[in-house]
């Protein structure tokens, strides 16, 4: 058996890695000989990139647009399988507060973690919806997600960065009629690809069957949790317990849809790729977007299925 570390995403596990969970829960991994073993990333530590990068693991699911970053640094870091085909970002607030479309946050304290890339998406929003960036008042909220009940205490008018197929599904004390939520797909933001999932170059050149069969049975299980998502339920009552198996039940369901595109796992697209890295380059977060080709590689993933 080949012991292959994976770094997830997320500081626990949540539904977008339903994938991973069902192939090893259902033996597929242990059919193609790997020993899989899912991690998080020990955020004093670095992000899954890093983790990636220092050889703490030899797959790490990570956000495009951080490796974009890491590429014009000239890591030698390259995405191996798309994970997602939507952006899962969301701007959340309260009827109370009369905001109904981005340029309606002149004025109002937005909550954020204030990043050059999440800085820039919600510029862009305000922008391409007539309205004027710099009339927004940034909260800066650090890595924490504001949650409905910190709006409605007067934290802020609106929060940014929770995801519409997790954080917004939680229960509040706030009435579900009181709550708004806005994909940021819904309001021009440029197409992207949410999270991909990668390895170190030396480590692909050096095991490129290992990663042929890791990709194979990992895609097995997307299609599987794709197909009948609440199946991945009693695998996420074991690894996070403390959340309601409602919510994740919901989440799995509402994040399905995204792992796939025209029927397909794992495809990292152009049209998802290059233009947003023009979109980085635009606002001064990498200096050179032609990068974007040798960032990814679909050549390991499975042959389409008729």
């Amino acid at each position: 058996m080949v012991s292959l570390r994976i770094m997830l995403e997320y500081f626990h596990p949540w539904p977008n890695s339903a994938g991973f969970y069902l192939a090893r829960e259902r033996g597929w991994y242990a059919e193609a000989g790997l020993d899989v073993e899912l991690r998080v990333a020990d955020p004093e530590r670095g992000d899954s990139l890093q983790h990636l990068a220092d050889g703490v693991v030899e797959l790490a699911v990570f956000p495009s647009n951080r490796l974009l970053v890491r590429r014009d640094q000239g890591q030698p870091l390259k995405g191996v399988a798309a994970i997602n085909h939507a952006g899962l970002e969301a701007i959340q607030t309260l009827t109370d507060f009369a905001i109904d479309r981005p340029r309606q946050l002149m004025g109002k304290r937005l909550a954020m973690n204030p990043t050059p890339r999440g800085l820039a998406m919600v510029r862009h929003l305000v922008r391409e919806d007539g309205g004027d960036p710099d009339a927004v008042i940034i909260v800066d909220a650090g890595s924490r997600e504001l949650r409905p009940e910190d709006l409605a205490a007067g934290l802020a008018h609106a929060s940014f960065g929770g995801y519409w197929a997790w954080e917004a599904l939680m229960d509040s004390p706030v009435e579900a009629a009181r709550r708004v939520v806005w994909p940021v797909g819904d309001w021009g933001a440029p197409p992207y690809h949410s999270y991909q999932l990668g390895a170190h170059e030396r480590w692909i050149e050096r095991s490129p069957e290992v990663l042929r069969a890791f990709l194979a049975a990992t895609e097995r299980g997307f299609l599987a949790a794709a197909q009948a998502p609440q199946a991945a339920c009693p695998v996420y009552e074991r690894v996070i317990p403390y959340f309601p198996t409602r919510l994740i039940e919901h989440s799995l369901h509402c994040i399905a849809p995204t792992w796939l595109h025209n029927g397909r796992w794992g495809e990292q697209r152009q049209p998802l790729i290059e233009p947003y890295a023009h979109w980085l380059h635009q606002h001064g977060i990498v200096q050179r977007p032609g990068q974007w080709a040798g960032a990814f590689t679909n050549e390991f993933l499975p042959e389409p299925h008729a």
